[in-house]
């Protein structure tokens, strides 16, 4: 009757995974918000610099949303599909 036990083990890993997957997802989300703010505030005071502040938002845009897209790999890695 023990063994029947240990043997019907539960796997709660993707569960887990998408959970933390979620709570990864918001600090890129946020930082997404944060840079286009930043941009919008700063060519609001100074339009002539339009095209630098493009440049670096979306470059800024990019590095941020990279730890979105790690967050999908490690995701998958931890839940095993």
């Amino acid at each position: 009757m023990n063994d029947a036990v240990l043997t019907q083990t539960t796997n709660i890993n993707p569960g887990l995974a998408a959970i933390g997957y979620g709570l990864g997802a918001i600090g890129p989300g946020i930082g997404v918000g944060l840079i286009f703010a930043a941009v919008i505030n700063s060519t609001a005071r100074q339009p002539e610099m339009r095209g630098k502040l493009q440049t670096i938002g979306y470059s800024t845009f990019v590095l941020s949303e990279v730890l979105a897209l790690i967050g999908v790999v490690v995701y998958f890695i931890a839940s095993n599909r």
